[in-house]
C-alpha cells in the first residue's frame, strides 16, 4: 500500500533545483521525487555499509592500505 509524505519547510531555492531536474527528466516532481526516494532507500546507510565491510574483513581476513586502494584506483583510470 502506497503512502504520502510530507516535506515542510524546503527552501525555495531547493525546490527550484528539484523542479529543474524533473523537468529535464521529463517528469513531474512527484514522479521525479518518488524516484529519487525508491534509488535512497534501495542503497544502504553509510553506518550499514561500514558495518559490512568489517564483518567481510573479519571474516576473509584481508586489509589493503589506503595506498593500495588509491594505487588500483589510479590504474584503472589509465
Amino acid at each position: 500500500m502506497a503512502v504520502q509524505i510530507t516535506v515542510r519547510n524546503v527552501p525555495e531555492a531547493v525546490r527550484d533545483e528539484l523542479a529543474a531536474r524533473a523537468a529535464l527528466a521529463h517528469k513531474s516532481m512527484q514522479e521525479y521525487l518518488r524516484g529519487e526516494l525508491e534509488r535512497l532507500a534501495s542503497r544502504p546507510s553509510i553506518d550499514r555499509w561500514l558495518e559490512r565491510v568489517g564483518e567481510r574483513q573479519s571474516i576473509t581476513g584481508t586489509r589493503l592500505a589506503a595506498g593500495a586502494i588509491l594505487r588500483h584506483l589510479d590504474a584503472g583510470r589509465r
